[in-house]
């Protein structure tokens, strides 16, 4: 497992509530900062406004607020600065201050409710995420584990191309029927698997007929939505998924013991899938441009990959079903980093 997988693996569980531990961590230090200046001791006077500056805010206008107060006989002279009520020189003021030292004055109290109230939600918070942030750490863990004791270690799989008993097969769009769907096709461009969209839906599962013609094997599926989430923009944290006939795409295809390491650092721009298979090697998968064989590449002199779609692919497998699985749970969820 490289470390670019594993740390988008991360990223993807833990979600948003790894946001919540520096949230939570920033709550409990303005809760305690609420609590050290708490002024449920100070006492209230009565002072008198001896000149205001009224200056023009962001919204509204301000008012810079000085005053005179008297404290035990001893006067003493104070600011209240941006204040959003208007004031008269001559105008009575409230004005609250320490009796241990008069000098200590505010506008009003605080209550010592609203920083214990952050301190509560900041360990709430910090808590949350990080019990969230180990638990993917845990199904990391749990995914590497789940393999056979003899499997292969996770490697780049492009020797596949050249190997003996490796068939090549093209991942293709079919949009030119009434069934839209995809294709797996060979070097003779010979259809073999297909799935194609019996029923749309804007709400609900859609229908696809799954077709393996190589044996024969006519299935009906239910394929939900992709749904896709992506915090504060974060790459690495996308977060896209379907159900298949009610399952989450990706756990289905991991209780399968297909696990999926993507290089896309260093390949740009086409995108590298290795794909093992109970710890085998099951398949190479390369992005293609919108024409996949090297003829029509040629012909067309179009070599920038779709990224989308389309995908060349090398498998010494005869598993047409899980591969064309794993190709349709990329180009639904347009994924660029799975596993």
């Amino acid at each position: 497992m490289n470390l670019q997988t594993k740390f988008a693996r991360i990223m993807r569980n833990s979600g948003p509530a790894r946001v919540l531990v520096p949230v939570g961590i920033i709550l409990i230090i303005f809760g305690v900062i609420t609590l050290m200046f708490n002024t449920r001791h100070f006492l209230v006077t009565t002072g008198k406004v001896t000149s205001v500056v009224e200056e023009e805010g962001d919204k509204d206008t301000e008012y810079d607020v000085t005053f005179t107060y008297t404290v035990d006989g001893k006067q003493y002279e104070g600011t209240f600065y941006d204040l959003l009520r208007p004031a008269s020189v001559g105008d009575d003021i409230e004005v609250y201050y320490d009796p241990a030292d008069p000098e200590k004055i505010t506008n009003g109290k605080n209550s010592p409710v609203i920083g214990i109230a952050e301190i509560a939600l900041g360990i709430a918070a910090a808590a949350y995420g990080t019990y969230k942030t180990v638990i993917a750490f845990r199904k990391s863990s749990a995914l590497d584990k789940n393999v056979p004791e003899n499997a292969e270690p996770v490697a780049d799989l492009s020797s596949l191309k050249d190997t003996p008993g490796v068939t090549e097969y093209y991942f293709r769009f079919d949009g030119n029927s009434l069934k839209p769907g995809y294709l797996i096709e060979d070097a003779e461009r010979k259809i073999l698997f297909e799935g194609k969209m019996l029923r749309n839906s804007i709400i609900g599962d859609r229908t696809f007929e799954f077709t393996d013609h190589t044996t024969g094997a006519v299935n009906e599926h239910e394929v939900g939505h992709t749904m896709t989430q992506s915090y504060n923009d974060e790459f690495f944290s996308v977060n896209s998924w379907f159900k298949f006939d009610g399952r989450n795409i990706w756990d289905l295809l991991h209780g399968r013991g297909v696990r999926i390491t993507t290089d896309i650092l260093s390949k740009l721009p086409r995108v590298m899938y290795n794909v093992l298979k109970d710890g085998e090697p099951f398949a190479r998968i390369e992005t293609a441009s919108i024409y996949l064989h090297e003829d029509e590449e040629a012909k067309h002199k179009v070599v920038i990959p779709y990224g989308k779609m389309y995908y060349r692919c090398w498998s010494p497998s005869g598993d047409l079903e899980t591969l064309f699985l794993i190709m349709f749970a990329i180009t639904e969820t347009e994924q660029a980093i799975v596993e």
